[in-house]
Parts: C-alpha cells; sequence; structure tokens
C-alpha cells in the first residue's frame, strides 16, 4: 500500500489539523502527496466527504501529488473538512490525510437597542448596541460625531456582543449621532455600524451683547443705542424679556424704548439708562438669564444734590463748602463765584481744591463783614461739556438755635406724656429737638430723644409716683440751644390714690350734716341775688371780670375793668382832643380779651398747637418772657394790652414753675390789668406823643 498521504499548503508546508484562519473570499490551495504503493494508488479530494478531485499526477520518483484550488471561500466553509486519500486496492482501507478549515468572519449585524427620545440636557442615559455573526465575537465602540466614547461595558455570548453605553448629553449634543461600530479586527478595513440621531432639550442658552456697530467706551446723552439677544434653545424659546437693574422694560414708544424680536433700542439715552442690562429668553425647560451687561452713559456735570444749601457761618470763621458734582467722566476743573446781590466775584483757583476722583470741590470760606455774606457758585466741566446749572450755597449768619417755647404736657396717664413745644428760630442752619428725662437729683438722662421735624416727644413706660425733669433742647450745627426745663412731673399711681381714699370711714350722720349745709347755703345765695335785683346800684361804673386766673390767684387780685354802656359813662370833656379808646363793644363783649377758659386768643402769627386725641394739657406759658430773641422795640402800654398771653390751661392742670435755660425759676405771675381810659391818657401825655398819633 501507499505510504500516509500528507496535505500542504501552496508553500510547501505541511498542514495538521487545520487550515487558516483565512478571511472570507480567499482562495485556498492545497496538495495532497503520497509516496509508493502497487499497484500504483489514486489520490482524490474530498470536502466533507463529497469527492471534489481525482485528478493527480506524478512527480519525481513514486510520489504521487493532487493539488486543490478552492475559490472564494465563504461564511459555509467554515469548518469544513478537507480529506486527501490515498488508495490502490479495494482490498484494503485507503491510506487518507484531513485538516479543518477556520475563518475570520466579520459581523453580521449591529442595532442599537432601546433609544429615547428626547433626552434632557446634563441628564445620564444608558444604551445598548447588539452585534452577531463574527468570529471570533465583535468589538464594539460607540461615537459621538467623530469622538469616541469609552464608559462602555460588554457582555458576550456564543457570536452576540451586547455593549452598553452610559453618557451624559449636554446642549452641544443636540442633532449629533451616536454611532455603535461592530468590527472584527482580524478582518482588515470591515466593519458594521449603526448611527442614532439624538434631539436633545435644554432650557435657553441666552447672551448678551451691545449693538455690534456700537462702541461702548462712547457713549453720551442723546445717544441712540441697541442691544442684541442671542438666545440657543430647544425646543425654541417662546417669550423674551428685557430688565434695566432689576426692573422690566416694556416697548413704550413714548419712553424712547423700542422692542424688536431679539433687539432691545433705547433712543436718546440719558444717565437713568445707565446700569445693569440683562435678557432672559422662557421654553418648556425653563427659563434663563442672559450675562449682565453694564451700560454706561457719559454726560456732563450736574449738582449731586438739586437744592440750594444753606451754610451757616460766623464773622471770621472759616468753613469748608464741598461742592459735590455727578459726572462721567469726572470733572477736570471747577470754578467758584460770589454774588451778595450787589456784585458778582469770580474765586480765584488757589482759593478750593478738589478731590482725586474729580466728584468734589472743596472752598474755603470765611466771611469777615456783611457783605461777604451772599451766595456762592460752583461749575464743574468735564470732557463731555460745563455744568449747565451751577451748585447753589447760600452763607448766612449763623449761631446756635434759639431755645422752644410754649412747652405742652398732654394726654397723661400713669406711666406716659406726650410734650409738645413751639420751635425758636434755628439760628440760620437746619435744627433738630432733643428731650432729655431726668430722675430728681439725677445729673444722667433716663431719656434721650431726638425728633427731626418739629418739637414732638412721647414718654411711655415711665414709673409712678417718681419726679422727673424734662429739658428739650434746640440743636443744629453750631451747637444747642439753651434748654427749656419742666419741673416736678409726677405720674400718680390710680391704685394707690383709691386705697388711700376708702381708708376714710363716711359715717352716714357725716353725710346727712353736709347734704344739709349745701342746702342752706343753696338758700342763703337765692335769697341774696333776689335782694340784689330788687335794690339795683346804678352808681357802680365798674364790673369786676375775672378772666383766665390761674388757681393760685386770689379773686381779690383782679381789678375792675372799665365797662362801656354802663348808665353812668366817665367825662373826658377836660382833654377833648384825647380820643378815648373803645374798650366795649355795645353788647357788652369786650373788643380785647384778656383771656378766655375756653382757649387762647387769637394772635397774628401764633397758633398754639394741640397735638391730635390731646385730653388735658398743661401749656407752659410764659409770654414774652421765654422768647429766644430779642423783642421789636414797641410802647410798654400797647403791649402790656395787645399781648397779655400766649396760652391759657385748664386750672388744675397747670405746672407750678417753668424752669428757663439759664436755671431761673419763671413763676408764672398774675398781671393787674386795668383798662382805664384817664391812665391811658396820662401815660400817653407823659410820653409826649403828638395827638394825631393816638
Amino acid at each position: 500500500p501507499p505510504e500516509q498521504p500528507t496535505i500542504l499548503d501552496k508553500w510547501g508546508r505541511q498542514l495538521n489539523g487545520s487550515i487558516g484562519p483565512h478571511e472570507e473570499g480567499d482562495d485556498i490551495t492545497l496538495t495532497c502527496r503520497t509516496v509508493g504503493g502497487h499497484p500504483e494508488p489514486t489520490v482524490r479530494w474530498l470536502v466533507n466527504g463529497m469527492l471534489v478531485d481525482e485528478q493527480y499526477e506524478h512527480n519525481a520518483g513514486d510520489v504521487i501529488e493532487n493539488r486543490l484550488v478552492w475559490a472564494a471561500i465563504s461564511r459555509k466553509d467554515l469548518d469544513a473538512i478537507f480529506t486527501c486519500q490515498a488508495v490502490n486496492t479495494l482490498l484494503t482501507e485507503p491510506k487518507e490525510a484531513m485538516v479543518n478549515l477556520d475563518l475570520y468572519l466579520k459581523p453580521l449585524t449591529a442595532r442599537i437597542l432601546k433609544t429615547v427620545s428626547p433626552l434632557v440636557a446634563d441628564r445620564r442615559y444608558e444604551v445598548s448596541c447588539e452585534s452577531a455573526g463574527s468570529r471570533p465575537s465583535a468589538i464594539i465602540t460607540w461615537y459621538k460625531g467623530k469622538r469616541q466614547l469609552r464608559r462602555t461595558k460588554e457582555e458576550t455570548r456564543e457570536n452576540v456582543t451586547i455593549s452598553e453605553l452610559s453618557f451624559v448629553p449636554t446642549t452641544e449634543d443636540d442633532g449629533k449621532s451616536i454611532t455603535c461600530r461592530a468590527e472584527n479586527p482580524n478582518v482588515t478595513g470591515l466593519f458594521l455600524e449603526t448611527s442614532w440621531k439624538i434631539d436633545v432639550v435644554y432650557p435657553p442658552i441666552v447672551s448678551l451683547r451691545l449693538g455690534s456697530t456700537l462702541n461702548a467706551d462712547d457713549i453720551k446723552e442723546g445717544d441712540d443705542v441697541y442691544f442684541e439677544c442671542h438666545v440657543k434653545a430647544n425646543p425654541h424659546w417662546r417669550r423674551l424679556t428685557w430688565l434695566h437693574e432689576g426692573i422690566v422694560l416694556n416697548h413704550n414708544t413714548s419712553a424712547r424704548i423700542i422692542r424688536s424680536n431679539q433687539s432691545l433700542v433705547l433712543q436718546r439715552v440719558t444717565r437713568q439708562s445707565a446700569g445693569k442690562y440683562v435678557c432672559s429668553a422662557v421654553n418648556s425647560e425653563g427659563e434663563t438669564l442672559s450675562n449682565e451687561l453694564s451700560f454706561r452713559v457719559q454726560y456732563s456735570p450736574t449738582c449731586r444734590f438739586d437744592r440750594i444749601v444753606v451754610v451757616g457761618a460766623s464773622r471770621g470763621e472759616s468753613v469748608d463748602i464741598a461742592c459735590e458734582i455727578e459726572a462721567d467722566p469726572p470733572a477736570k476743573t471747577y470754578k467758584w463765584k460770589f454774588n451778595n446781590s450787589g456784585e458778582t466775584l469770580e474765586v480765584a483757583s488757589e482759593r478750593f481744591a478738589k478731590t482725586s476722583n474729580g466728584t468734589i470741590s472743596v472752598l474755603r470760606y470765611t466771611p469777615v463783614s456783611e457783605l461777604d455774606y451772599g451766595s456762592l457758585s460752583c461749575w464743574a466741566i468735564n470732557s463731555v461739556g460745563h455744568q449747565i446749572s451751577p451748585c447753589i450755597f447760600q452763607v448766612v449768619a449763623a449761631g446756635k438755635p434759639y431755645s422752644v417755647k410754649n412747652c405742652t404736657l398732654s394726654n397723661q396717664t400713669t406711666s406716659s406724656v406726650e410734650v409738645y413745644c413751639l420751635p425758636g428760630f434755628d439760628g440760620g442752619l437746619p435744627q433738630y429737638f432733643l428731650l432729655e428725662l431726668y430722675s430728681t437729683n439725677s445729673a444722667i438722662p433716663r431719656y434721650n430723644i431726638t425728633a427731626n421735624d418739629e418739637p414732638y416727644f412721647y414718654l411711655s413706660n415711665l414709673e409712678p409716683d417718681v419726679t422727673f425733669k424734662i429739658s428739650v433742647f434746640a440743636v443744629n450745627s453750631k451747637g444747642r440751644s439753651q434748654g427749656v426745663i419742666l419741673e416736678e412731673v409726677t405720674f400718680r399711681d390710680p391704685e394707690k390714690r383709691t386705697a388711700s381714699d376708702g381708708d376714710l370711714p363716711i359715717s352716714p350722720l357725716l353725710g346727712i350734716v353736709i347734704g344739709a349745709a349745701f342746702t342752706v347755703i343753696i338758700v342763703v345765695m337765692l335769697i341774696i341775688i333776689r335782694v340784689r335785683k330788687s335794690h339795683p346800684q346804678p352808681e357802680a361804673m365798674y364790673e369786676q371780670k375775672v378772666v383766665g386766673i390761674p388757681h393760685h390767684h386770689n379773686m381779690s387780685s383782679a381789678k375792675p375793668l372799665l365797662r362801656s354802656g354802663s348808665p353812668r359813662e366817665v367825662s373826658d370833656e377836660r382833654d377833648p382832643d384825647v380820643i378815648p379808646a373803645k374798650y366795649g363793644s355795645p353788647d357788652g363783649a369786650s373788643d380785647i380779651q384778656i383771656g378766655s377758659v375756653n382757649g387762647p386768643p387769637s394772635l397774628p402769627g401764633t397758633n398754639v398747637p394741640t397735638s391730635p386725641n390731646r385730653g388735658t394739657q398743661t401749656t407752659m406759658v410764659a409770654q414774652n418772657w421765654i422768647s429766644p430773641g430779642p423783642a421789636p422795640p414797641m410802647d410798654p402800654v400797647f403791649h402790656q394790652y395787645s399781648n397779655p398771653m400766649l396760652g391759657t390751661f385748664p386750672r388744675d392742670s397747670r405746672p407750678k414753675n417753668l424752669q428757663l435755660g439759664n436755671g431761673s425759676s419763671a413763676t408764672l405771675q398774675k398781671t393787674d390789668l386795668e383798662l382805664n381810659g384817664l391812665a391811658i391818657k396820662e401815660r400817653l401825655m407823659a410820653n409826649r406823643l403828638p395827638e394825631s398819633c393816638v
């Protein structure tokens, strides 16, 4: 029999057991060689047991070969068995050799499983890709656009590979493709891939810019400007909002605010247009604010305070007057002028200085005479232009304020009280008011209260049965006035008063005696009145009239007033040139009212204020004695009868003393008023006044 056959590849190498692996489409050349055998053996090829080739040839010697060419192998040839047989008789089994065909196979399928749409930006998602038909198992790679994604994990079973991708889409990923690529690295240039175009939704991305044709550093008052709001959003934005310093800007042509799609136009901007601008866009995913755009508007200088500033200065006193302006860019130069209604003078530049930031100029001014009081004007200049309206400072002669006057206590309870005064002259400067509350024999105030507009104070939570002293001051930048002091202010505890009253036993007999005595007094008074009516006194030319008498005055201290219209009049024939004053009206009412229990007299320019809901009040009246300034000169007689009293108060609530600023106690004194025509005439004649002046 022949020797055992051998299988050789096309390069003459002996193959044992397998051939390959080969790629699909390759051509395979196999040679089956055997030696010897008698009779001559037949050499043939079988593929998977089927005879495919039995043509053989002789080589040198006893070598017999059969060459098989298997063209364009395919996937179905995988694991095919190629058998070479040498046989020369049917009496023996054929001698044979076989090889197995091994192939590299490319993937057959690649598909993405369970896709989600749309995707929300910045949220994590997992997606899988499955590939089958590859030998060996396919390698799956993921791509987003052209960038490979590496956060994956794979699972392989038989020739199926499953890869899971975990990723977080961003706003930039909207519209991009996620690609799954399956490939056999042993098969050159062959792969399968599938793509998934993702839809990513996200809140608007907003950016704000000044118009591209504008120079942000060269915008002045009166210019027209526009802003551009760039919005990127999925889904598309549905509302756009503009804000200036946090305030929404609406379309308003009268205010020169024009909104057009994604643009904002401001016509004839002013300095108020400067500030921070923001645009906001809204879609179904949310609302987003843009970047803050700081908008600058340059303008010429203006005064920081739009009012005339009063500057108080005494003669010889140096004051620093600060001219504060607002300007963008800062002011370069300043100029000052002085005007006293008689002349206008320009202040030399060396007399004043400006701060480094250019917003303040300080002038040191010293008035020496009355002519140095007037108005100072200040102008500033910057690169935009000159200041149109100057800053004005009115220099006035100033000093400490005058004391308050006519202080009133009202709405007094067991623990609270209201204090109200009339302000005095402010000394030429703005003033405020200060109240200090002291306990008796204490130099440290218990309360310290200020009032800006008027000297009105409310004191509460005060201890009962404690005597207090109240001091009221007016204060300005020059100092404070002398204090008006209210002494011996006590808040009684009603419980203690009730207890003390209850301790006094009142017997029924005492009540009967008091009632009988009261009845007798009434009967006697009725008899006296009836007797007087039946016996008139026509000779009486004076009538006693008690008006506005404090409770500590005696009734006898009031002198009778002249009564006009009485049965008997005083004759003035001795001095016919003296015009008699009419002290009484025909109906008996006095033309000059000295006082009234119903309220204070009405005087020109004098109003005794009352606080709201004021109950029993105590009015501290000192007539002209507590006036903070000198009164104008006037005739003593006229002064005595024209301004007798600035107010009255109930009999039982009037304080006993009023402490003046110098510490002296001004006790309210009674004034003997005697309206006597003869006395007035003698006073006038003694002063030698011309008769025509009377």
